[in-house]
C-alpha cells in the first residue's frame, strides 16, 4: 500500500484534503494546530475495470487497491527552531512514499494566515530542508568514520556530503541536481525532501473556474520537479461525506468532474511510476499495484512471495479483451490467453493468472 504524508501551514486545508480523499471526518477548524495527533486513513482506489471484471466473473469478493494518507499538524516558519508545535510531527511521515504539499490559494476573512501559495511553498520547503539538514549533520561524522574501515561506504558518504551542501542552502533535495544514484544512497536516512513531491493548490469556491490560473505560478516555480493538482478542497471534502449518488450530483453541479480522489490518484500514480494489474475469478476479483517496468515474477510476488519464488509462467490477457470475450475459460478456449515467462514486462490493465511451484 502506497502511503502519502500531508504537510502544510495552519489553515491551508490539510485536514479537509484528508477528509476529501479518505471520506473521513477529521477535525478541520479555522484555527492553527487543530490537528495535534496524526490522522491516518485509507482510501479504495476507484477502478471501473475492476468492477466490470468482477461483474463478468460474478465474483463473491471485490478487492480494490488502496492507499494510505497521513495528516500531521501544521508547520510554521521557524518550526525547526521550535516555533508553533515545532517539528514533532515530521517523524510520522518519514517513511511515506511521497510528500503532499497543501498550499492555500484562497481568501477567507474567517481563516487567518497567508493566501499566497508561493509563500506557503517557501516556508514548507525551508522547514523540511532544515529538518533534513539536522538529520544529515547527525549522520555525517558517523558515516565518515565508518567509511574509513569500509571502502564500500565511500560513495554513500559522498552523496551525504552533497546532500548536506544542498540542504544547508535551504534547498529541498527534490529540487537539487543530485542524480538518481546519489539519491538512492540516501534512502535509508528517510530524508523528507528526498521523496517525490505532489503539490495540491487549494482554491476557494469562488475560484473554481480559475484553478489552472491559480496553480500556474506554483507549476512555473517547481518547473517539473513535482506533480501539481489544483482543487477546491472544502467542496471536495463536503462532497466526500455524501452518499455516492448525491456526491456525483454535487460534483457535477460545481463542475468538479469525477472528484478529488481519482484526480489525486492519477497524479500520484504518475509521480511514483505506479501501474495496476488485475486478477479475476468466481471467488475474488482484485486490483494489484506494481511499479512500471516490473517483470512477471516480481508482480507475482505482490500477490504472494511463493508466487515469485516458484514462478513458472503467467497467463495474460488485457482487461478489455477479456471483457469482450466474456470469460476466462472462453478466452482460453479461443486461444486468446498469452503464455508469458520470466522476462515479460507486465502492462497496466493486464489480467494475470500465475502458475507456480514451490
Amino acid at each position: 500500500m502506497e502511503r502519502f504524508g500531508f504537510v502544510g501551514l495552519p489553515n491551508a486545508g490539510k485536514s479537509s484534503l484528508f477528509n476529501a480523499l479518505s471520506g473521513s471526518s477529521a477535525l478541520a477548524a479555522p484555527y492553527a494546530f487543530a490537528t495535534k495527533d496524526p490522522n491516518v486513513g485509507t482510501a479504495r482506489i476507484p477502478d471501473d475495470r475492476l468492477k466490470r471484471l468482477a461483474a463478468m466473473s460474478n465474483s463473491a469478493k471485490v478487492v480494490p487497491a488502496t492507499v494510505e494518507f497521513i495528516d500531521i499538524g501544521g508547520l510554521v516558519e521557524g518550526a525547526s527552531q521550535g516555533e508553533g508545535l515545532g517539528n514533532r510531527f515530521l517523524a510520522n511521515i518519514r517513511e511515506v512514499d511521497a510528500v503532499v504539499f497543501v498550499l492555500r490559494a484562497f481568501s477567507d476573512d474567517d481563516v487567518p494566515g497567508p493566501t499566497d501559495p508561493l509563500e506557503h511553498l517557501r516556508v514548507l520547503e525551508i522547514e523540511l530542508a532544515l529538518a533534513d539538514l539536522e538529520t544529515a549533520e547527525r549522520q555525517l561524522d558517523k558515516r565518515r568514520r565508518a567509511a574509513k574501515g569500509d571502502k564500500a561506504l565511500i560513495d554513500g558518504v559522498k552523496a551525504l556530503e552533497a546532500a548536506h551542501e544542498v540542504l544547508a542552502e535551504g534547498t529541498p533535495l527534490y529540487r537539487s541536481d543530485l542524480d538518481s544514484q546519489e539519491r538512492d544512497h540516501l534512502r535509508d536516512l528517510f530524508f523528507l525532501t528526498n521523496k517525490p513531491a505532489l503539490v495540491v493548490v487549494n482554491v476557494g469556491e469562488a475560484d473554481i473556474g480559475r484553478i489552472d490560473e491559480l496553480a500556474a505560478p506554483v507549476a512555473a516555480e517547481l518547473a517539473g520537479r513535482a506533480e501539481i493538482v489544483g482543487m477546491c478542497v472544502q467542496l471536495e471534502a463536503e462532497a466526500a461525506q455524501l452518499p455516492e449518488d448525491e456526491r456525483a450530483e454535487i460534483l457535477d453541479a460545481f463542475g468538479l468532474g469525477e472528484g478529488a480522489l481519482p484526480r489525486f490518484i492519477r497524479s500520484a500514480y504518475h509521480l511514483l511510476g505506479l501501474r495496476t494489474f488485475l486478477t479475476t475469478g468466481e471467488k475474488e476479483s482484485r486490483a494489484w499495484t506494481f511499479k512500471a517496468g516490473w517483470k512477471a515474477p516480481r508482480c507475482a510476488g505482490v500477490i504472494h512471495t511463493d508466487f515469485e519464488r516458484g514462478f513458472i509462467r503467467a497467463e495474460v490477457i488485457h482487461w478489455d479483451d477479456l471483457l469482450e470475450i466474456g470469460s476466462w475459460p472462453k478466452a482460453r478456449e479461443l486461444g486468446r490467453l498469452r503464455v508469458e515467462g520470466k522476462d515479460y514486462e507486465v502492462a497496466d490493465g493486464d489480467v494475470l493468472e500465475i502458475r507456480f511451484n514451490v
